[in-house]
């Protein structure tokens, strides 16, 4: 879900950017820049609070983030994820099989989030518990964007539903989802639009916690990276977060 400009959120990107872009450069968050520097992870990398200012700056706020919160309530928010591709993402990653390789770049590396794959087996389990994904761009570039599959949320909200039926919510963490998601996953690519979604600064989009997404290949002439601020808040109700919408 897009949403159209918003001054409040303007102000918001304005105060975190010198912040996000000091955090790119940081010697602590050196181990973020993958895929031969083409892709910096930045897993709570933005130094925010859980209002989502950065020192006495501004909270985050505006429609998308008001939204957001009618959904289930106002929730803590983490240090927000700092996303940036440069150009000629994505180039191979370091402990990254070949197969991996040509899935991140012929499939966004489309992947659920919260779902974890843990080694060596490399089964897949619920680890984090997500409300919802709100995507912040802090820079005007359009490359890399971000890619949906529209109406997979279902298909994920339904197999994970099946999977945890009967289940204690204690015990879900035990579950191993790998076949069920590898197979609606599968299923996703061949019934579902692929959508690339695109916002300027000021702008912002909502992802479904249980949509297939991930991010676009570089392409086009483009030169300056792309940096997204990216929020997924917790939900302690892990129930709800099963059973909601």
């Amino acid at each position: 879900m897009n949403f159209p400009h918003d001054d409040r959120l303007l102000n918001w990107v304005g105060s975190v950017s010198a912040p996000a872009w000091t955090a790119v450069d940081a010697p602590e968050n050196a181990h973020w820049h993958q895929c031969e520097g083409t892709w910096f992870v930045g897993v709570d990398a933005l130094p925010s609070n859980g209002m989502g200012a950065v020192e006495a700056g501004m909270v985050l706020g505006g429609t998308a983030y008001e939204f957001a919160t009618h959904l289930f309530g106002s929730l803590a928010l983490h240090p927000a994820q700092l996303s940036v591709i440069y150009p000629g993402y994505p180039k191979p990653r370091v402990g990254e099989s070949e197969a991996a390789g040509r899935y991140r770049a012929k499939r966004d590396a489309a992947h659920l989030d919260g779902l974890k794959m843990e080694l060596p087996e490399r089964q897949r389990r619920m680890g984090e518990y997500h409300a919802w994904v709100l995507g912040v761009p802090l820079s005007e570039s359009a490359a890399s964007p971000l890619v949906v599959w529209e109406g997979s949320h279902l298909k994920l909200a339904a197999m994970l539903r099946a999977a945890f039926e009967g289940v204690p919510e204690a015990e879900w963490h035990r579950v191993d989802l790998t076949a069920a998601y590898t197979a609606v996953r599968s299923e996703i690519f061949e019934t579902c639009q692929r959508v690339e979604v695109r916002a300027a600064v000021g702008e912002a989009y909502l992802v479904h916690r249980f949509a297939l997404h991930g991010v676009a290949p570089w392409s086009g002439a483009e030169t300056a990276p792309r940096m997204i601020a990216y929020f997924r808040p917790e939900l302690t109700d892990r129930r709800r977060w099963l059973e909601a919408d």
